[in-house]
């Protein structure tokens, strides 16, 4: 490090080098945005400790500081070096990331290396996006990208260009996909091999049975949008990915007055993890909560809150991960090993994340469909003009009688 050292603080090294300051917001140090927070919080923050306590990769975070410097985002790419960067699911982090530690173990005394910059999706994708945006051609990315987001990986301004260029597709060597998701109700392989999917987020209900008063518990998203259910939804509005996963699956299906009817069904919005704790509220508790799968088992036995598996199916963010066509063979090599039976069982049984692995028992409930917007309708549309008129008509709010849906 010709710029600084790793005891120096991050103050210090922002005033010397206020290029830097992107790179330390993108990643999470978001204080440094406010000059008193920067002067304060960052005299008293070593760039070491704080290395470690945003567990961020060292090499990766420090080539990026210094780039910053350099005036450059791109570092030398070598043959025997993969670059992964992404997100993974919040409840199963740590063991992925035990896994890939090791792998990267196993990969460095073949002489290959693997750097991994594989943050929680709590992070949020700003981060990656800020990288992809400004990037002018493909050798400014790395090798492989992991995460939820249909934004981030279809919108031009982001992976889009470079998909619709050939330049990345689909890593996944799977032969099939499991027959959870490739049956009469779904198919969530690619026709054209551009994105893999390696499981997914399935959004089911949560239903506080003291709270519903008398109503009907609702058993799927049709039933869900009657008028019976005003202000008696809470919904994961701060999960980017889900919630317009479920805007978007809602328009696609029951109609643009469909998604007037949640909003106008929103009491609010919470964590999943404060969801599974509603009950315990004072006021404005949720009679049904919107939530991923896996929070719906930290509900305690004998609670009034019960877990119902929507009918018509539990909408999914799908989990992506798209790989770079280029030479270096490891690539391929290191995709095949986040898209392995050992990462699936970690993701399907410790995430009650349904894996797309064709070997994996996802240990499903019994009937469990799932609801996709599908590739025909992600090929007919710009999905961030449709975010954008569902968030509106979601935000209006009015009382709307759905007629046929």
């Amino acid at each position: 490090m010709k710029y600084f050292k790793l005891e120096d603080n991050l103050f210090d090294i922002t005033e010397r080098y206020p290029q830097t300051l992107p790179v330390f917001i993108s990643n999470g140090f978001t204080q440094l945005a406010d000059e008193e927070k920067r002067s304060t919080f960052g005299r008293a923050l070593q760039l070491n400790i704080a290395i470690m306590m945003r567990q961020i990769d060292q090499d990766s975070f420090i080539l990026a500081l210094e780039g910053s410097i350099n005036g450059s985002n791109s570092e030398k790419r070598d043959e025997n070096t993969v670059y992964v960067k992404g997100l993974l699911p919040c409840p199963v982090r740590l063991p992925l990331q035990e896994t890939f530690d090791e792998v990267i173990g196993i990969k460095a005394a073949q002489g290959i290396k693997i750097k991994a910059e594989l943050k929680a999706a709590s992070m949020g994708l700003d981060w990656i996006k800020e990288e992809v945006a400004k990037a002018n051609d493909i050798s400014q990315l790395d090798d492989i990208y992991i995460s939820a987001g249909f934004d981030m990986f279809f919108d031009k301004e982001y992976f889009g260009r470079f998909i619709e260029t050939k330049e990345f597709s689909d890593p996944i060597g799977w032969d099939s996909i499991n027959k959870d998701f490739h049956n009469d109700y779904i198919n969530l392989k690619d026709p054209h091999n551009r994105y893999g999917i390696i499981a997914v987020v399935s959004a089911v209900f949560l239903v506080n049975s003291e709270v519903l008063d008398g109503r009907p518990v609702p058993q799927s998203w049709k039933e869900l949008l009657d008028p019976m259910y005003k202000r008696s939804v809470s919904l994961p509005v701060s999960d980017f990915d889900l919630f317009n996963a479920i805007l978007l699956t809602i328009d696609n299906n029951y109609g643009r007055d469909a998604v007037r009817a949640l909003g106008r069904n929103m009491l609010t919005s919470l964590h999943p993890a404060q969801m599974v704790k509603s009950d315990r509220q004072k006021t404005n508790k949720p009679a049904i909560t919107i939530m991923p799968y896996f929070f719906t088992k930290m509900v305690k036995e004998g609670s009034v809150m019960k877990a119902i598996w929507p009918k018509d199916g539990a909408i999914i963010s799908p989990i992506f991960m798209i790989g770079k066509n280029s030479n270096n063979q490891h690539i391929k090599e290191i995709a095949d090993i986040v898209a392995s039976e050992k990462v699936a069982t970690i993701l399907a049984h410790q995430g009650l994340f349904p894996s797309l692995h064709p070997n994996i028992d996802n240990r499903l409930p019994e009937g469990a469909t799932f609801l996709w917007l599908g590739w025909d309708y992600i090929e007919a549309h710009d999905l961030n003009s449709k975010f954008a008129e569902c968030n509106a008509a979601f935000n209006e709010n009015p009382y709307v009688e759905i007629q046929k849906i």
